[in-house]
């Protein structure tokens, strides 16, 4: 699975688990929800790392707590 991928899908579970919407994700990011749909839609391919810190903090986890996932375990070159 390539990194995007493996991303998108870890988002969407936290956005299950917490029981969240995209526009609360967006909210508590701080982050444009055209820039969370857009990626979450795969119409852009990569997220920035400090978008992607935020949206850790608006999940209350760290990055380690995001990326440490089994979805990451298999994760290609894209």
């Amino acid at each position: 699975m390539q990194l995007a991928d493996a991303t998108r899908q870890r988002i969407n579970q936290l956005l299950k688990k917490n029981n969240m919407k995209l526009f609360d994700l967006s909210k508590a990011a701080g982050v444009s929800l055209p820039t969370i749909c857009d990626f979450l839609k795969n119409d852009t391919k990569n997220l920035r790392m400090d978008t992607m810190l935020h949206i850790c903090e608006a999940f209350n986890i760290t990055l380690k707590d995001f990326f440490d996932d089994p979805l990451f375990d298999e994760v290609i070159s894209e």
